[in-house]
């Protein structure tokens, strides 16, 4: 391992100073739960009788109190194709703690919404916040104390940064996250975008369309393109929470299984009564947080982090900002191209050496903290093998040299010599532009803007052939308090196209584009948002925008201090946003992590 790079021990030695005063505070809190944890011979027998009851051939190990209870966080369903393997998993993992002393208990369930599906409806309105219901969810999962350590089942979208929300609340436990892997890889990611453009243009029919979508999203297993749900799991292993090497093993697999056995020993060995305690809330502190932005940068990963790792770190006391990000984005390689910035989707990644092979390049170049506390056995390192299988024991063994340079590179040949995600800021506020997935040859676009309130009057105007022609889009009051900070993946298919015309077309936004987002430039999660007054608010139709990845410019030409904003929109109700009106309400900005939740509990 070389010696750490200086902008990244810059940048952690920053963080970990803006965060001494909520470290502290945190690392009081968590101590304090464990002095405080009970001893279940104290409580009364007839909450014990209450938690026992429905334990069937686990009541009497644990009315014996033979060794750790295990609580199971799930966040299964089996409409969201990522998460139904996960139906089977609690009677698994109920017979793998039984081998090592253990029992294990259904502890609560979260809900897992699929973005996938909520793409451009009003469902998707409510998926930001949905992240603080998961978080509150495993608040009350883990609120029994009747648990020793916890595992964690989420993959998707807001699933895996809203449990590690909750977790950390309860980071005196141990826990280990537990994916269950990606689908079989379908037709091929040229194919399918290539019907998505031909759809938007009017040259393909629906039917057509739907035949491609399942030609690519076809069985039990996680989206195989890299989104925000692929890059939850990248986290997850950068940060070593993980058993090392499981974010990418397929389903129903003989690995996969030894690998799900595995973590359940070990979060049996590592809890406060054994001899390698290793509670959550110690091992996500500053370094994990900057090992997590760092693998997303040298992948690529989805553009939703840049609010989640904000959110995930203020969980854990840590106070971690965009302008961190882009100070590790300018020395952080881009060692990965995988679809939407690929051809390959994330079963070629993992089969040309995947996150052990990031990990260890990253590692060797001084590009991550190799020292930090994980759920496994040892440091980071662990994390730069792959895990195989010698008979039926589980092994983990070098990765070698890239399986394929199409996909992945090592740190000294990247594909790009600087991480995947950009500060742009200026008199239109702050925001995050993803350059990985856009030629450089678009990194500045500067025209007159077209402005819109809703995506859907986006669409309209494309079709009408009002934006032929070189365009700034804005698409305003879609933040965290005006409606919720829905992603607007829908605008990617007719934006693309103008593109292809030969236009100069960009996009500017206060709300969220999908992790699988892809060519056009965009400026988004623009902040401070619209509602309220921000400038987005004040620009008009034909004012001059420009975006430049370059030189990390977000302005307009015109003068905004002599003008008024728009009015606020009213509140939309139905489908539950009503509901959610408390989130919105009391949401702070993207750049702090979009969240009520934390907002209004003072982390």
């Amino acid at each position: 391992m070389s010696s750490l790079n200086d902008t990244l021990h810059r940048v952690t030695q920053r963080v970990i100073e803006k965060s001494k005063g909520s470290r502290g505070r945190y690392l009081d809190l968590i101590r304090r739960e464990a002095d405080n944890q009970p001893d279940r011979n104290q409580v009364s027998c007839s909450n014990l009788a209450h938690a026992y009851a429905g334990a069937l051939e686990d009541q009497k190990a644990l009315m014996a109190q033979r060794g750790p209870n295990i609580g199971i966080v799930s966040a299964y369903n089996d409409m969201l194709s990522a998460h139904q393997p996960y139906g089977r998993y609690p009677e698994r993992l109920k017979i793998y703690a039984r081998e090592v002393g253990a029992t294990a208990q259904v502890a609560g369930a979260t809900p897992a919404m699929c973005d996938g599906v909520t793409q451009g409806e009003s469902g998707m309105e409510l998926s930001l916040f949905s992240r603080d219901v998961i978080a509150l969810s495993t608040g009350v999962a883990l609120s029994h104390a009747m648990y020793d350590g916890a595992l964690m089942l989420g993959i998707c979208d807001k699933i895996v940064p809203g449990l590690l929300i909750g977790a950390l609340r309860f980071g005196h436990l141990p826990a280990i996250f537990v994916p269950s892997g990606p689908m079989p890889s379908g037709i091929s990611n040229k194919q399918k975008q290539a019907t998505r453009q031909l759809y938007a243009e009017g040259k393909a029919t629906r039917a057509q369309l739907l035949e491609s979508e399942l030609g690519s999203y076809h069985s039990p297993g996680t989206c195989t393109f890299y989104g925000t749900a692929n890059s939850n799991q990248m986290m997850m292993e950068m940060m070593g929470l993980h058993i090392p090497g499981s974010a990418f093993v397929q389903p129903g697999t003989q690995l996969r299984q030894a690998l799900d056995r595995a973590a359940v020993h070990r979060v049996a060995e590592i809890g406060i009564g054994g001899d390698d305690y290793r509670p959550i809330g110690h091992c996500v502190d500053e370094k994990a947080i900057i090992n997590a932005a760092v693998g997303l940068l040298a992948t690529g990963g989805s553009t939703n982090h840049a609010i989640h790792i904000p959110a995930m770190a203020r969980a854990a006391g840590v106070q971690l900002d965009w302008t961190d990000l882009s100070d590790l984005s300018s020395v952080v390689p881009l060692l990965a191209s995988v679809y939407p910035n690929g051809s390959g989707d994330v079963n070629h990644f993992h089969t040309a050496g995947g996150m052990g092979y990031v990990i260890r390049e990253l590692l060797d170049a001084g590009l991550a903290h190799q020292d930090v506390m994980t759920v496994g056995d040892s440091d980071l390192s662990r994390y730069g093998e792959e895990p195989g299988l010698d008979g039926e024991t589980l092994t983990w063994r070098d990765v070698g040299p890239s399986g394929d340079d199409t996909m992945l590179r090592p740190a000294s040949d990247p594909f790009q010599k600087d991480g995947g995600m950009r500060l742009v800021e200026g008199n239109l506020g702050r925001a995050t532009f993803k350059t990985s997935a856009v030629s450089e040859d678009r990194y500045t676009v500067e025209a007159p803007c077209r402005v819109f309130e809703h995506q859907a009057d986006v669409t309209a105007a494309f079709k009408a052939g009002e934006l032929d022609c070189d365009v700034v889009v804005v698409v305003r009051h879609q933040g965290p308090r005006a409606n919720g900070m829905p992603e607007l993946h829908s605008l990617t298919p007719p934006l693309a196209v103008l593109q292809e015309r030969g236009y100069k077309v960009a996009l500017v936004t206060d709300g969220r584009m999908s992790g699988a987002s892809g060519k056009v430039p965009a400026a988004i999660h623009c902040t401070p948002e619209a509602l309220g007054g921000g400038p987005l608010a004040k620009l008009r139709d034909g004012d001059m925008v420009k975006l430049c990845a370059k030189t990390g410019a977000l302005s307009t030409t015109a003068d905004l201090s002599t003008r008024d904003a728009v009015a606020d929109p009213a509140g939309e109700t139905g489908f539950g946003r009503e509901l959610f009106t408390m989130f919105r309400t009391n949401a702070d900005g993207a750049e702090q992590g979009g969240s009520a939740m934390l907002a209004m509990a003072g982390l």
